[in-house]
Formats: C-alpha cells, structure tokens, sequence
C-alpha cells in the first residue's frame, strides 16, 4: 500500500511527527477471510477447476495455465457468502499510524512501515505500507547547496526607497521571525547571512541567507509618476557605478565593430572573389 503525506516546507525543514489515518482491508471477523457462512466449513470445490485453482488449456502441443478466475486460485469458492463483507473476505478498517520525519527532509522521502499494508489472504502476513512524503514548496523559502552544507534561502523583497536609503526590516526564518537593518545602498543580489537560523544539523544549526530583490511597483499613480520622473533628472550616472560600467563595455564594443568593419568587408570580398573562381574551374 501507498500513502501520500503532504508537509509545509517548515516542519520538513525542523522535523515533526504526523499522524496519518487511512482505510486498510482486514480478514473479515465474521467468515475469517474465507467469505464464506460458516468460514471454512462453508466452502466447496471450486466446479471451474476442480479444486486446482487453475484453468489448463491446449494449444496444439503447448498447454497453458492460469488462475482460476471463478475461486481466485485457492480452488474452494463459498456455498454461502458471508453478509459482512458480501464473500470478498475483507472488510476496510479505519487505522492511524504516527509517522516521524526527521529534519532536514527537504527534498521528501519514503518510508517503508512494515506489516502496515493489506493483509495476505485467508491468514498470509500483511504487506508493508510506504509513505511518501512530499513537501509543499514555499514563497519565500529556499535551499541552496554550499561547501559547509545545505543553506536555508530567505527572498526578501524590498523597495527602491527601502534599498537606497536603508531600512530595518523583519524577515520570517524556520522558528520565528527577527528584525534586521538592511544598509543604505543595498544592490538587489545582496545576500546577508544569519548565524544559527537555518536548517538543523549535527552540533546545531546552520545558516540561512538573506537574499535581496528589488521590487518594482506594477502600477503608478500620476503622483508617483511625477516624482519618478524628477527623481530620475535628479540623479547622475555617478550613483550608478555598475551602470556606468556597463554603458562603457557597450560603447567599447561598438567603437570595436566600427574598426573592423573594413576588415569584415575586405575578407567578404576575398571569399566571394574565391568562390567565383571555383565556380568557373568547375565549369571548365
């Protein structure tokens, strides 16, 4: 049997314990499993097979076998079905079960309960029940691989004013929330790192890192507009060091194609000229 255990991204980052309740078929009390008025002193040859449990069946000189479909290959069938469970031999019970994740189990996992699952037939020992565990994936939360270990991803959002004149923020971590004073300046990319706010791990916890990204209203106002509008005629490309830069990598690039263009032209002209040639010595 298959039981499918959904968990919020915090509890498989903790570990927690989960109680899970499902429907297992069980032998029928009232027949033993047999399906039968009477368990098994109300059963009879199976008239299909013959008591065999299997259908034989020649082809030339192959013979086939397969199971009896009329007594499901015991080769005894009920003279009267048992009124529990309608001669199936198995009636559904109510169980629950409390299943242990254990932290740090990102990713999910799969845990095998032995003796947990169905039952085998007329007495046969019960199969086993696996668990798959599957996490929700969260707005904000994150994991990230590192040479120290796996790190816990916080995605802080911020705005422009908050990223350019700083802020004291808080931000939600595994087992709480803390405030924390983000610089002036503050590039979307920026990654700050909490000491002991990540996921458990042997001697403690690990970090989580804070990582920056900046927000851009979807809508403004004409206000705001407006504003935008003087802030930007206020502001030099002296406030943007990166942006600078990268204007000056473009601008070196095109002053670089404009300088080979000739030499793009005359190899063009060398190749056509070449292929003419060839064409005319094919020609001949």
């Amino acid at each position: 049997m298959r039981y499918t255990l959904e968990i919020d991204f915090e509890e498989a980052a903790l570990g927690c314990e989960k109680t899970i309740v499902f429907e297992r078929p069980e032998d029928c009390k009232s027949c033993l499993g047999t399906g039968a008025e009477g368990a098994a002193a109300g059963l009879t040859t199976c008239t299909r097979c013959n008591g065999e449990g299997v259908i034989r069946k020649k082809a030339g000189f192959l013979m086939s076998r397969r199971e009896c479909m009329g007594c499901g290959g015991t080769g005894q069938v009920p003279r009267v079905r048992c009124v529990v469970c309608e001669g199936a031999g198995l009636v559904d019970k109510e169980r629950r079960y409390t299943v242990r994740i254990p932290p740090g189990s990102i990713g999910g996992s799969t845990q095998r309960l032995p003796r947990e699952g169905a039952p085998g037939r007329r007495g046969g020992p019960s199969g086993d029940l696996h668990v798959i565990v599957r996490v929700r994936p969260h707005a904000f939360y994150g994991r990230e691989a590192t040479r120290d270990g796996e790190v816990l991803v916080v995605d802080l959002p911020l705005t422009f004013v908050e990223a350019a004149l700083g802020a004291e923020v808080e931000v939600p971590v595994l087992d709480g929330r803390l405030r924390m004073r983000v610089p002036p300046g503050t590039q979307s990319g920026a990654v700050f790192r909490l000491r002991g706010k990540g996921f458990p791990r042997a001697g403690g916890r690990g970090d989580a890192h804070v990582r920056v990204s900046l927000e851009t209203p979807a809508a403004v106002s004409d206000e705001a507009r407006a504003l935008l509008t003087r802030l930007g005629a206020a502001l030099d490309d002296s406030e943007f060091p990166r942006r600078r830069a990268f204007r000056a990598v473009v601008e070196g690039a095109g002053a670089t194609t404009e300088a080979e263009a000739p030499r793009a032209q005359a190899a063009r002209a060398q190749a056509d000229h070449a292929q003419a040639t060839n064409d005319r010595d094919g020609d001949r």
